[in-house]
């Protein structure tokens, strides 16, 4: 079966936040885009950091896992990141993990901009 790519799109605000929406399947083969957008943007420090998950298909325990280390990695430089529009396969996955709890999540990508004002 093929693998399902992982679209990664960054955009900037005038507020100087960032948001990162990720479209497609997040696991262990396609979420290297995933990283190297996250990464760049903790080294740029945005204002607030978010990530638009609406457009997730699936998600597996390594994407969870880049989610919980680019947390962490924001934590450390104290850059808020939020986590927006969580598709169903998303929210399940953080629900039964009890992942959903270490993150701060937002109905919409606007909401979540809108939280460090």
């Amino acid at each position: 079966m093929p693998v399902a790519p992982l679209a990664v799109e960054v955009r900037h605000t005038p507020s100087n936040a960032a948001v990162c929406t990720l479209s497609g399947d997040l696991d262990i083969e396609t979420l290297q885009p995933a990283r190297d957008a996250l990464d760049r943007l903790l080294a740029e420090r945005p204002l607030a950091l978010v990530v638009d998950l609406g457009r997730v298909d699936f998600c597996d325990s390594s994407g969870l896992n880049l989610l919980l280390q680019t947390r962490m990695a924001a934590a450390d430089i104290e850059l808020p990141f939020r986590l927006a529009a969580l598709s169903g396969p998303v929210r399940h996955l953080l629900e039964l993990t009890g992942a959903k709890a270490v993150f701060t999540i937002h109905d919409t990508v606007d909401a979540a901009l809108d939280a460090g004002r």
